[in-house]
Order: C-alpha cells, then structure tokens, then sequence
C-alpha cells in the first residue's frame, strides 16, 4: 500500500469521528493534520506556553506512532492567532524541538480555528525512514 493512516492510539477520535488522519504517509512523506494547543485530555488551556507546548507534543506524538521524530519533520507551517504577541515564545518551544538542518518554517496570521481559544495549529511534513533491517 502505497498510503496509509498514521494514528496514535489517543487520536483514534480524530480518525473515526472526524475522518481525518493525524498523519497520512505516501510517497516518501508524513503529512500532518493540523495539530492544536488542546492537549490529550480534550482540555484547552489559556496559557500560551501551554497550549504551544501541547501542539509539539501531538506533533511528536503523531511522528513516534510513524517511527519518527522531529528531526524528520522537512516542513512547518505554523498558524496563529496573535502572532507577535506570542512569537518569541514559540521560537523558543520550537527552538526545544528541532536542530540543524533546520526544516523550512512559514508563520501565519489567522483570524480564528475551529476550536474557541486556540491560539496556535502547527502542520508538518516529514520524510519517512527507508525500513531498517
């Protein structure tokens, strides 16, 4: 198969509720449904560290379920509401997460996500790992 669904166990919802994949991987690549700042307890915190801390781990989560890890991740584009009231702040959560080379990064302003208060959606490519023996 040439694609296939990327689902950690505690997205299941996302995949069978929403029918979105948290990561669907095809041609060499993990492609990423947008992840939130709300964390795995459906909770949504108004702390924007939190909330920022919160999408790098759904997106690390969806990445480990693939076998892979931030340093995989080619591309992110980060949405936000307040931008340059939080940017500084990602920069540093985002600086935690990834090292050289570093992934081709596109920040934007949104008027809102689906989700009341979320302030940040992060979406990621990453290239997968040919199989080891």
């Amino acid at each position: 198969m040439d694609r296939y669904a990327v689902v950690p166990p505690d997205m299941a919802a996302l995949y069978t509720e929403w029918q979105m994949a948290p990561g669907l991987a095809t041609g060499g690549f993990l492609f990423l449904t947008g992840m939130t700042g709300v964390g795995a307890d459906g909770r949504l915190s108004p702390d924007p560290e939190t909330q920022i801390r919160a999408a790098f781990d759904a997106v690390g989560a969806v990445l480990r379920e693939a076998g892979l890890g931030f340093g995989d991740m080619v591309e992110m584009t980060s949405y936000h509401i307040g931008l340059r009231d939080h940017l500084a702040l990602f920069r540093q959560v985002r600086t935690e997460h990834i090292a050289e080379p570093w992934p081709a990064w596109t920040a934007v302003e949104v008027a809102g996500f689906v989700s009341q208060g979320v302030i940040v959606e992060l979406r990621v490519i990453a290239r997968m790992r040919p199989p080891g023996p």
